[in-house]
């Protein structure tokens, strides 16, 4: 069974950091694409940042300079970082591995609520 647990969101005031944290189990990590996604209210899920399996990184524009990602092969995490937060990165984050060969896997996590407000 394919989990994907996400942890460390929270209510942050504008300016400061977080650090989101996804545990997987059950796939091959390493051989995954991971990322981050988040939803605001009534709008639609959209990329924050992903990791291929070969360490390279791709970042939403808004996000870049703020946001770091990254991945533990070996405990089968991966990590974002988030500093300089704005009240506009107040949305539920989700963890995401994929994986394309000669099937196409698609795994989400249950979501993990960030906030930024003061």
């Amino acid at each position: 069974q394919v989990q994907l647990v996400e942890s460390g969101g929270g209510l942050v005031q504008p300016g400061g950091s977080l650090r989101l944290s996804c545990a997987a189990s059950g796939i091959i990590f390493s051989s995954y694409t991971v990322g981050w996604y988040r939803q605001a209210p009534g709008q639609q899920r959209e990329l924050v940042a992903t990791i291929t399996s070969g360490g390279s990184t791709n970042y939403q524009d808004s996000v870049k300079g703020r946001f770091t990602i990254s991945r533990d092969n070996a405990k089968a995490t991966v990590g974002l970082q988030m500093n300089s937060l704005k009240p506009e990165d107040t949305a539920v984050y989700y963890c995401n591995a994929h994986f394309i060969g000669w099937y196409e896997k698609d795994y989400w996590g249950q979501g993990t609520q960030v906030t930024v407000s003061s």
